[in-house]
């Protein structure tokens, strides 16, 4: 795909620049480039970049302007009207924001050069920035929808905002109708989006089905769901073999404690469980994992294909599993009255909570009961029927002490000054067809923070085994939000009329707890926990133990979920080797391992986070679309210049366009309010409003709402 004279132009002249040229005369250009036959308009485009100040010339040659300001980076996302790109050399992989008319119609995935513009956009956003030149094309897939536009058919794309749909010049010999959900690739690029022209290359379903948009979603990002059939075959011959005596016999057997597990009632994949008793001086708990890793032994099929997964992912009702089913649900899954393999830790507290001893163990354990986290919180609510109590009969005198100890845990979590902050996570309910039928707010119950705490102990312990011990290990890391986060987050405060003491360019952790507490009362604190939330860095997994800002942790790990996440199977691998004495060989063996299932972890946890937020708003969507010209009670949960979003309480969250607004000149202001500012009226985050659910578009998952009241709080 050919590039326009301006790109070409600026592509020649950064590259000049990177060699350590001083700038190129227009002859050395025209030559370059081999356009002599275009040599009027290239002597005609330098002029007018000259003009407007995009190249400066001296002594014939010509150079980029503010050079500095010239990066490169990868787009990321593209949505309607704006988009994302990940700057190469920012070390905190920080993404710039851009507006849709400036991409140069770039798509997710392409690399590209771009120019930073101001230091601050619209939204208060830190840098704003244009494309200059698309330096490399993806081949990675696409989707989009078909529509009917003007009486003729067309593309929507699902991965970047076109406002006009794509043309299509090829069918790839499939029946394509009005409203099916395609897999396509550009045939002809344009300088715009709705520029570009497309071939279907497959049709996937109608895109009113939320589970087809999600189907395509996952082949778009390659997220794969199909095992290799050599993989299969280690895990049918690994669950056919079972646990031989010898294994068995080389363990500590603890198949005589009250071992149980707690998960969501539609649980299969269970990875971990829990045992518990009161001493003199305080608590002994065990934390009991399952010994994924003596199964999944290096360089097997089956580990070649947890590190290209890295995670399992979650969507609606769906599981694409990091392990096959075999061993997730199988083998390694710790069902009840089944003797299973696990990596025991073994931890003693005293009464303060302290952990005062830990060892990890290879062990041989029963779990008793599959507990259910709502059927325990109604035990410990103490509302439990003859029937519960009878299921749990052999650890239900352990449930009070669990909570016990756990109030401590969190307690001392408080103390430390870690940020409680509260996040509703959406809980999407598909009928036997896989059609979303309701949405609510996912509960948090007292036995979900139980296990929470006792598993955050677990992998406190893990990391110091690999601080303390000075060895390559895999650390769940979050560090400190940077200066320039931490100062939008104390002027957004004042802006909303909030003293953010002890906000500035150098808060801790207990700064931003103190905060959340001081505004718990404050109708907007659901915003505010929002807004503290994105002022943090993403956690992320390092070879490096750099420790755990939100956890007020210096030791933090991931130890505790092997069937579903590769940072914890690596640990196990990594653990087992200590614990059978390797120590000496540890440095050799793992160091470079240990770097490079960091960086796979973090790469396929990013993945599986964006994947299931993204393909929750298709399920969101086709809820909503039986509800259209009803009316809602909702808040505002975010602006943009182009209008603001509403979140329900059963968290589902549209857009009202900034045109189904009253007539007027806007702006956001302090990254909270889109205000008129004729009339001064503004639509600030926390606000409360009406709304009409206007439209629905299932395939690019978006919701509509027009405005029927705002009630400012």
């Amino acid at each position: 795909m050919k590039h326009n004279i301006r790109e070409n132009i600026i592509l020649s002249l950064y590259n000049n620049f990177k060699q350590g040229g001083k700038g190129l005369t227009e002859p050395e250009l025209i030559s370059m480039l081999g356009k002599k036959k275009e040599a009027k308009g290239i002597s005609r485009e330098l002029q007018a970049m000259k003009q407007y100040k995009a190249l400066n010339c001296s002594k014939l040659r010509y150079s980029l302007n503010n050079i500095a300001k010239y990066h490169e980076g990868t787009v990321v996302k593209v949505a309607r009207g704006h988009g994302f790109i990940l700057l190469n050399d920012s070390e905190e992989g920080e993404e710039v924001f851009v507006r849709g008319r400036d991409f140069m119609g770039a798509l997710p995935g392409d690399k590209v050069l771009l120019k930073i513009i101001a230091d601050k956009d619209e939204n208060n956003r830190s840098c704003t920035a244009v494309v200059a030149a698309v330096l490399e094309y993806t081949d990675k897939m696409l989707t989009g929808t078909v529509v009917d536009y003007n009486g003729e058919i067309r593309l929507e794309p699902s991965n970047f905002s076109s406002p006009v749909p794509l043309i299509i010049v090829g069918f790839g010999g499939s029946a394509v109708r009005v409203g099916d959900k395609v897999k396509f690739e550009i045939k002809k690029r344009g300088d715009r989006h709705s520029e570009h022209i497309a071939t279907i290359t497959e049709v996937f379903g109608s895109s009113d089905i939320a589970r087809v948009s999600v189907k395509a979603y996952i082949e778009e990002k390659d997220i794969p769901t199909e095992f290799p059939e050599e993989v299969i075959r280690e895990a049918r011959e690994i669950e056919k073999r079972g646990i031989p005596s010898s294994d068995k016999a080389m363990r500590t057997d603890l198949r005589d404690l009250p071992i149980f597990t707690i998960d969501g009632a539609d649980t299969k994949d269970i990875d971990d469980a829990i045992s518990i008793e009161k001493t003199a001086k305080g608590f002994k708990l065990g934390v009991h994992i399952a010994d994924v890793s003596n199964y999944v032994k290096k360089g097997t099929a089956l580990d070649k294909e947890a590190n290209r997964r890295g995670t399992s992912v979650y969507i609606a009702d769906m599981v694409i599993p990091m392990l096959p089913k075999e061993l997730s649900n199988g083998i390694c899954s710790l069902n009840p009255n089944e003797d299973r393999l696990a990596f025991s830790c073994l931890m003693e507290l005293d009464d303060s909570g302290e952990i005062t001893s830990y060892r990890f163990v290879k062990s041989l354990i029963r779990s008793r009961v599959k507990g259910v986290y709502s059927e325990v919180n109604r035990i410990l609510a103490g509302e439990a029927d003859d029937a519960l109590k009878e299921k749990y009969a052999e650890v239900i005198e352990e449930i009070p002490l669990m909570n016990r100890l756990a109030a401590v845990l969190i307690k001392n979590r408080e103390n430390r000054g870690a940020p409680e902050i509260n996040s509703v996570e959406s809980k999407i309910i598909c009928d036997e067809k896989g059609i979303c039928i309701d949405i609510k707010a996912r509960e948090r119950g007292v036995s979900e923070q139980i296990i929470e705490e006792f598993m955050l102990a677990a992998n406190n312990c893990a990391a110091k085994v690999g601080m303390n011990n000075h060895i390559p290990f895999v650390y769940r890391i979050h560090e400190p939000p940077s200066a320039e986060k931490l100062m939008m987050l104390k002027d957004t405060l004042t802006a909303m009329g909030i003293e953010p003491k002890g906000i500035n360019e150098s808060s801790a952790a207990k700064d931003l707890a103190q905060l959340l507490r001081d505004t718990g009362e404050d109708p907007r604190s659901p915003i505010i926990h929002r807004m503290t939330l994105r002022t943090m860095m993403k956690a992320k997994y390092s070879e490096n133990p750099l420790g755990h800002f939100g956890l007020v942790m210096k030791e933090y790990a991931h130890f505790t979920s092997p069937i579903r996440r590769l940072a914890d199977l690596s640990i196990h691998r990594i653990l087992t080797d200590y614990v059978i004495g390797e120590g000496s060989k540890l440095e050799k063996r793992y160091t470079r391992f240990a770097a490079d299932n960091s960086a796979r972890a973090t790469d396929t946890e990013l993945l599986a986070v964006n994947a299931e937020r993204d393909c929750e708003k298709y399920y969101a969507a086709e809820y909503m679309k039986n509800h259209i010209g009803e009316q809602f009670e909702g808040t505002i949960s975010g602006v943009i210049g182009s209008g603001i979003f509403v979140e329900l309480p059963n968290t589902v969250e549209g857009r009202i366009d900034i045109f189904n607004l009253p007539e007027g000149e806007y702006e956001v202001r302090n990254n909270i309010a889109l205000v008129e500012t004729l009339s001064n009226t503004a639509y600030t985050m926390g606000d409360k409003v009406k709304v009409t659910l206007a439209a629905v578009n299932v395939g690019m998952g978006q919701i509509d709402f027009t405005l029927d009241e705002h009630i400012v709080v």
